[in-house]
């Protein structure tokens, strides 16, 4: 299987402090990939390095065989300009722990936005796709509300819908059920679920192990800016020899 995204070598710092410390990995297309691992220990930060909303200190980051960010003159590379960043984020889509709606849009104005703008679709292509993700998510009978009449499961399943209306390559979700009440954890998972079948590249970062041991193709394990387990999801969770692992575990079971 190809590979969706590459990593090497890629070193983040903040302040002297080294939060992504020398990360490989290779991401198969039309994977889903679950990141785990304590606070701290620098997921969310590799997933907004994949989305160039961090800039790196060190290594490179390929989606499809392209460079993320920069390009390459002989061995240098070079930022890309602010337009050009943009069209490479048009391809990844994101959703965030917060659900970053336009509070005075509606729902369907919130997923038209971007296709119309960015991808200069017109108005009726891009309700209909939006229309068709609402349907997805279940919400189709909320196109017309606005973000502040909906629950905080819902308004994030228009962000997903959102991201999705994109056509992205690759989905990252950065811990997306982290801000929700423990009820409305379970319909923003059931449908990252159905996603996951899509056939869509998935990256999520969550402390929800047993949704990831049901959908994750791949776990990969982060602790001090760096990976100390990845692989298929059985072997990494079960496996009984790494202490860290198993530490983590016991504490988010």
């Amino acid at each position: 299987m190809a590979e969706a995204i590459e990593l090497r070598n890629i070193t983040k710092r903040f302040s002297g402090n080294t939060i992504l410390d020398g990360i490989n990995l290779d991401i198969a297309a039309g994977s889903v990939t679950v990141i785990l691992g304590p606070s701290g220990s620098g997921k969310s930060t590799l997933l907004r390095c994949i989305n160039h909303l961090e800039k790196l200190d060190g290594g490179t980051i390929r989606i499809g065989g392209h460079l993320v960010g920069y390009h390459q003159k002989g061995h240098a590379l070079h930022e890309l300009n602010s337009k050009q960043i943009a069209a490479q984020r048009a391809q990844i889509g994101m959703v965030f722990q917060q659900f970053n709606l336009f509070p005075h849009r509606t729902v369907l104005q919130n997923i038209i936005d971007a296709p119309m703008r960015v991808k200069k679709q017109n108005r009726q292509q891009a309700t209909l796709k939006a229309r068709s993700l609402l349907q997805q998510v279940g919400l189709a009978t909320r196109e017309n509300a606005w973000p502040a009449e909906l629950s905080g499961g819902q308004q994030q399943r228009v962000a997903i819908a959102r991201a999705l209306a994109m056509d992205p390559e690759v989905m990252l979700f950065d811990e997306p059920t982290s801000a929700l009440d423990p009820e409305l954890v379970g319909e923003v998972l059931q449908v990252i679920k159905k996603l996951a079948h899509s056939g869509i590249t998935m990256v999520i970062v969550t402390h929800e192990v047993g949704f990831a041991r049901e959908v994750a193709d791949n776990i990969v394990f982060m602790e001090e800016g760096k990976i100390v387990a990845a692989g298929p999801t059985q072997s990494v969770l079960d496996d009984q020899e790494n202490i860290r692992v198993r530490n983590f575990l016991s504490t988010v079971l």
